[in-house]
């Protein structure tokens, strides 16, 4: 008896070895099975272009119904000074109640308050139509927007939507702002502007410091009510919190802030806009917080920067939290402006994957090509910053600016140490390169990292580089004054 129960366990012994040694071989098989998907993973990711194709295709297209809906038939006036602001406004939800479509905008000049979008709706510019915006800040409705950064209850941008789907605006029409140097761009508090001593502006103590404060504060947004009185200039055309846009084809000018603002809105496609602008903080497109964002075929010739990237200011970044990644640029023109492609300064989310190519940039009143500003106040990881096929004739400052000292607004230093890493240009030629080819400074304990300059080649410029804390800076083929220039690694 004894015998056999010995038996027995010598049996269960071999058993359990046996299915242990087999889980030993299915957990190693699993092992080289992820192993080798890792592998196959990282020679996609390998290459950002491959990275860059997959999210375009990525990208859903608007459709809308083939309904038209002509502003005309709802009591527009094109005269330039009837104001047609409940026009538009019965047009758009007509043809939104019916399934969407296309509201029509005719050829000839109509003045207009605030356009709230609808879902499925088109609105879309005959070639000789224009939209004259009504410089009244009261025919701007108090709406959940932002500014600079943080979210605030504010004029209604010119054009607006929030939280809708398959939206477009549309047409080789003109979208005018009318906004110069005896309206809205004097708020600014810019003596080029208008500006003059004992005119309010946004820089009065109780305006733009006292949104800065509430946001820090954890102000919810509900409370930080502006508009009348606090002098915080509206956007032109913003998407807030949509899904699958469309701007294509228009001529934007003249606007009283930023132009193109897509916010917490993800797959838009920005096609063969001009923008022509020159006041105050007129950048021309700012994503933020956004990802799948395409701007292409577009012109830009600005009074501030041509495109900034955007990730939210300081607290009030933190505090949303949504990285702006996937933004491709491609096959655009920048004229003036305080830089090319630009990201930052509000930035606190942090932005990655970022790919421009294909561009061309020239203006002795461009200051920089490719830029990333932020510092330890606004912090932010910034990193996968690719751009190749870059055409530069002039700018004024130098070709890439990599700052973690941005400074405006008096101190802008805390606790918050930003991130600034993989940065590729390739394939860029530059006429003019301004006082340096490459201007990078980080922190001792954040230095910038892994800078690639390949198959560059920058003339007419001052000095090579200025560089502070930087660690690992790779020239290949890369020329600079036409002599080739080392990589530092350290």
């Amino acid at each position: 008896m004894f015998s056999i129960v010995k038996q027995e366990k010598s049996v269960q012994m071999i058993t359990n070895k046996i299915v242990a040694i087999k889980k030993i071989l299915f957990l190693a098989f699993l092992g080289l099975l992820v192993s080798s998907c890792a592998r196959k993973s990282s020679s996609v990711s390998s290459d950002p272009w491959k990275t860059m194709d997959l999210v375009i295709k990525s990208i859903p297209q608007v459709h809308f119904s083939d309904k038209v809906y002509n502003i005309n038939d709802f009591g527009a006036v094109a005269d330039g000074k009837t104001l047609n602001t409940l026009a538009f406004q019965k047009a758009i939800k007509e043809c939104a109640a019916n399934g969407g479509g296309q509201v029509l905008v005719p050829n000839g000049k109509y003045l207009t308050g605030a356009i709230h979008l609808e879902s499925n709706v088109n609105l879309h510019l005959e070639d000789h139509a224009e939209i004259l915006f009504s410089l009244d800040p009261k025919d701007y409705p108090i709406v959940h927007t932002s500014w600079e950064g943080t979210e605030v209850m504010n004029y209604s941008p010119l054009i607006y939507a929030k939280n809708k789907t398959n939206i477009a605006v549309t047409g080789k029409g003109i979208l005018n702002g009318q906004a110069d140097s005896t309206n809205w761009w004097i708020w600014s508090g810019g003596k080029n502007y208008g500006w003059k001593k004992g005119i309010p502006s946004q820089n009065d103590p109780t305006n733009r410091e006292v949104l800065a404060d509430m946001a820090e504060k954890g102000i919810p947004v509900s409370e930080r009510v502006f508009g009348e009185g606090r002098y915080l200039r509206p956007n032109f055309i913003e998407f807030f919190e949509c899904n699958t846009a469309l701007i294509k084809d228009v001529k934007i000018i003249n606007s009283p802030f930023w132009i193109l603002h897509p916010i917490k809105t993800n797959n838009m496609i920005i096609d063969g806009v001009t923008v022509n602008s020159h006041g105050p903080n007129n950048d021309g497109c700012d994503p933020e917080y956004s990802q799948n964002i395409i701007i292409r075929n577009c012109t830009f010739n600005t009074g501030d920067d041509c495109i900034a990237i955007k990730a939210g200011r300081d607290g009030d970044g933190r505090r949303v939290a949504i990285p702006s990644k996937n933004i491709i640029v491609q096959n655009c023109k920048m004229i003036d402006g305080h830089g090319g492609v630009v990201i930052g300064s509000e930035i606190s989310a942090g932005v990655n994957n970022v790919f421009v190519e294909n561009c061309i940039m020239d203006s002795p009143n461009l200051d920089r090509a490719i830029r990333i500003k932020t510092n330890s106040k606004r912090g932010g990881i910034i990193e996968n910053i690719y751009v190749r096929n870059l055409e530069v004739g002039t700018v004024k400052e130098c070709v890439l600016k990599l700052n973690m000292f941005y400074n405006v607004y008096g101190s802008q230093t805390g606790n918050f140490m930003p991130t600034i890493r993989n940065v590729s240009l390739e394939n860029v030629t530059v006429k003019n390169g301004g006082k340096y080819s490459v201007w990078a400074e980080g922190y001792k304990e954040s230095p910038v990292e892994n800078i690639t300059l390949k198959n560059v080649k920058i003339q007419k410029v001052d000095s090579i580089y200025l560089l502070k804390n930087v660690k690992n800076i790779n020239f290949i083929n890369t020329y600079i004054n036409e002599k080739k220039v080392e990589s530092i690694n350290n």
